[in-house]
């Protein structure tokens, strides 16, 4: 019997295969924005990556981070690299960059099998990383209208 996390592992790989055989785009690009109610997901996984590292999705559609591993990890904006008039995201919600930094670990912080979500309004690129491994654990959020 499988547990809920490889069930959502093989159902989310599934789901990638067929949309990037329809689309003509792979997951390692993150595709066109789908344009789904449902949300994108991004693994953060104990290799000290986000999984996938790019994802495109439209306006008002909405990002999940979930750690798939033990070591416990953010999901944190680079404030200054932000779209202009985009909100800030950081997991523990926190409003800056300063105040998610300064927070993080007894706040922000997402441990195993916990997730952190954004719904994303603004058009533009959003890079982000994670807070303890931010010398190599990066990601980008493209937003397209």
């Amino acid at each position: 019997m499988y547990d809920r996390r490889t069930v959502l592992r093989l159902s989310g790989a599934a789901l990638a295969t067929g949309v990037a055989g329809c689309s003509g785009s792979t997951p390692d690009d993150g595709g066109p924005p789908t344009g789904n109610t449902e949300p994108t997901t991004v693994a953060m996984t104990d290799d000290l990556k986000f999984d996938p590292q790019v994802v495109r999705i439209g306006a008002g559609e909405t990002v999940v981070w979930e750690t798939t591993g033990a070591v416990p990890h953010s999901a944190t904006a680079y404030e200054a690299d932000l779209p202009d008039g985009a909100a800030y995201f950081a997991s523990g919600d926190f409003e800056t960059e300063a105040a998610a930094r300064s927070a993080y670990p007894s706040g922000g912080s997402v441990g195993e099998g916990e997730t952190y979500s954004h719904t994303f309004e603004t058009v533009g690129e959003y890079p982000y990383f994670c807070i303890p491994h931010e010398a190599g654990m990066h990601g980008t959020v493209i937003v397209e209208g």
